[in-house]
């Protein structure tokens, strides 16, 4: 077992966001997590990959006790992560994006002899640019891609920092059905061939149920449910969770 969420809460003020959450994701997994808005999605990666503080339980990656470590701490030990707005350094190009994320897993990150001498990372930039579709793109500035591209820009960041651990969150937010379904196949083929584990949030049913080894659902911050697709597709709580929750 890669990670280990146990009895994780958090709360913000008098909103509990996050009641009790427990879970255990298989290297090589495809797990996802849905819920309707505000089940708590978003702040259980957050509290995984340690931007948010956790109030109670504990949290263990690659069986080491990653509770209350920075983030970049749970990063270097091979966590990455995307967020659910598109997070790109708009101002430098495409391949720079990259080659930041690619140059903090080098000797030299860090160090002094970094300020005048890059690692050469360019290479594994590409390669990363190059499964994207990104390649042609690679000199322009960030804010000129697309959406979609955008969103495959910043995957290609979260795997220059060489993870074992993928968390994307809404990665195919705001693409067509058409960019969502070469997307899902695409994120699909990629963590295959690098043998990562991914946890996902999506919106998109069809992505879960096509993309997911297990799922796991969330409403008003407590699980409901866990297990595979088949299971979950027909789990009368999910089914009201969806109906009555509120738009996804």
């Amino acid at each position: 077992m890669i990670l280990e969420v146990e009895n994780v809460g958090k709360r913000f003020g008098a909103l509990t966001a996050l009641n009790g959450v427990s879970f255990g994701v298989d290297a090589g997994q495809v797990f996802s997590v849905i819920g309707p808005n505000g089940a708590g999605k978003s702040t259980l990666f957050n509290v995984v990959s340690g931007l948010f503080a956790r109030d109670r339980g504990r949290i263990r990656f690659r069986g080491e006790d990653i509770t209350g470590l920075p983030p970049e701490r749970v990063n270097r030990l091979g966590l990455a992560k995307t967020f659910q707005i598109t997070n790109i350094f708009p101002e430098i190009s495409v391949l720079d994006n990259v080659r930041v994320a690619a140059q903090s897993r080098t000797p030299e990150s860090g160090r002094l002899a970094s300020l005048w001498r890059r690692p050469a990372v360019d290479a594994s930039a590409d390669l990363l640019l190059q499964a994207f579709g990104l390649a042609a793109r690679r000199d322009a500035h960030a804010r000129d891609l697309s959406h979609g591209e955008q969103r495959y820009l910043e995957i290609c960041i979260a795997l220059a920092t060489s993870p074992t651990l993928l968390l994307l969150d809404e990665p195919t937010a705001g693409m067509t059905p058409g960019e969502t379904r070469d997307a899902t196949a695409l994120i699909r083929k990629v963590v295959a061939e690098r043998g990562l584990t991914l946890l996902l949030i999506e919106h998109d049913m069809s992505v879960v149920m096509g993309i997911s080894d297990r799922i796991a659902v969330l409403q008003f911050g407590e699980m409901i449910a866990e297990g595979p697709p088949e299971t979950i597709r027909t789990d009368a709580r999910v089914i009201e969770a969806y109906l009555g929750g509120g738009d996804d």
